[in-house]
């Protein structure tokens, strides 16, 4: 058995604020840039797939949990880094996506899913009981004691998974675990509060103890100590077009509080579209991981409009065929709006700007449907075989633009949409340090 590397964190970053971003997406060009900023820095790629994305149903992306552990190694081989520089994990573990089920049902999909995480290989689990299920009351908040115990038979699967793992695979790393009864939604919220309530600090020290009762009571004293993280609200959050900052007086009595637990972190969840400088105070104040998945390939849709533009601007009155990009991925979200209809509000002309711009990004579930990808690759070649003048380039993405001309990077398609992800990359690689730590 492997150690975790993972667990030397939690001293790294008490001591010398290291903190890790964790990239939550399952879209290839996200990967890949993920991966190769890993690759240039001699970093660790901590890598994240959800419940609604990966699941033992094949989730929205019709993905299995060992499929996406293919799929990152595939990517990995192309880039070139080795998979003992990548830690998977597994975020918003439990009844999400069965919330409409009763508990005996839900929990029992729910204890499949986290089986087949450890049993691929996934090594870093959020366990995330803290959703009413069918059955509990709605009037009321669900009580912290209910997701501890839902939380605790879960760890218990996790363990018996892991036991059965070691049998094919005795070098196997052991999974660590992530806690919290008050989780952000997956994905950000529909609109960003002005007021949000920071985690009170007993009610964050309550969530523990009554975690690790609940664990005790199954007996799983072992798997505690390999609970590294709390999810906790420290006062972040998007929405359509608006951003809660952090603030750091607001959360300072939590984040104090945290420093009696001299083995546990807070998980930052919501962290998309934070400054550089507020993610590094986040990190200083003991959020040890900060989790960004829309704000990625947010940067991927700004990639490809530019390139769209571009594209347009060059080829308007001449024979090559395009076949419009943008045009085509607004075509396909109106076609089948069940990815956006619930989450964007406001009039035909506020819903087709949201379509495209909101920071909730909504349009990344529709980058895999094969019209939208008939239509990048179509983008790419375009761009790749003309005579792009740099002007256009400085016009549409002048930051690659300077890259281009110092020779960081070719003015190919991809390596620009690459490079433009890499942009989110780079602040969350600022905030977290983690050059100072050897994992």
């Amino acid at each position: 058995m492997t150690n975790n590397p993972m667990l030397s964190l939690i001293k790294a970053n008490k001591e010398n604020a290291v903190g890790i971003y964790s990239a939550c997406s399952a879209n290839e060009y996200v990967l890949d840039a993920v991966l190769l900023h890993a690759k240039k820095t001699n970093s660790i790629a901590l890598i994240e797939a959800t419940a609604n994305q990966v699941n033992q149903f094949g989730g929205y992306t019709g993905m299995y949990p060992k499929d996406f552990v293919k799929l990152v190694e595939e990517r990995a081989n192309k880039i070139g880094i080795p998979m003992s520089q990548v830690i998977l994990g597994g975020d918003h573990l439990g009844p999400l996506t069965w919330t409409n089920l009763e508990e005996e049902e839900a929990m029992s999909n729910a204890s499949e899913l986290i089986k087949q995480f450890v049993l691929a290989g996934f090594t870093k689990i959020h366990i995330d009981t803290s959703m009413r299920i069918k059955g509990d009351d709605e009037t009321m908040t669900l009580p912290t004691s209910v997701i501890a115990r839902r939380g605790a038979k879960l760890a218990k699967v996790a363990k018996d998974a892991y036991q059965e793992l070691l049998a094919s695979e005795p070098e196997a790393i052991e999974p660590v675990y992530i806690i919290g009864s008050e989780v952000p939604i997956p994905g950000g919220a529909q609109e960003a509060e002005e007021e949000l309530q920071v985690t009170k600090c007993e009610d964050f020290e309550a969530t523990v103890q009554t975690f690790k009762d609940a664990f005790d009571e199954l007996g799983l004293q072992d798997v505690w100590q390999r609970v590294i993280a709390v999810v906790v609200q420290p006062g972040v959050e998007f929405g359509d077009v608006d951003v809660v900052e952090y603030d750091r007086e607001k959360a300072a009595v939590l984040c104090n509080t945290l420093k009696k637990y001299p083995n546990l972190m807070f998980e930052g969840h919501s962290t998309d579209y934070q400054s550089k400088e507020c993610l590094k105070k986040m990190v200083e104040d003991g959020i040890g991981i900060l989790k960004v998945g829309p704000g990625l390939t947010f940067a991927l849709r700004e990639a490809l409009f530019a390139l769209s533009h571009m594209e347009e601007e060059y080829y308007k009155g001449t024979d090559t065929q395009t076949l419009h990009f943008m045009d085509v991925l607004e075509e396909v979200m109106l076609e089948d709006p069940r990815n956006w209809k619930k989450h964007y509000h406001g009039d035909d002309r506020e819903l087709a700007f949201k379509r495209k711009y909101s920071f909730s990004d909504r349009c990344r579930y529709y980058l895999p449907h094969v019209k939208v990808q008939e239509a990048i690759q179509c983008l790419v070649h375009n761009i790749d075989a003309g005579d792009i003048p740099l002007s256009l380039l400085s016009q549409y993405m002048p930051i690659q633009y300077a890259r281009v001309r110092s020779g960081e990077i070719e003015f190919k398609a991809e390596s620009l949409i690459l490079d433009r992800i890499q942009d989110c990359i780079r602040e969350y690689m600022y905030a977290s340090n983690q050059h100072l730590i050897t994992f």
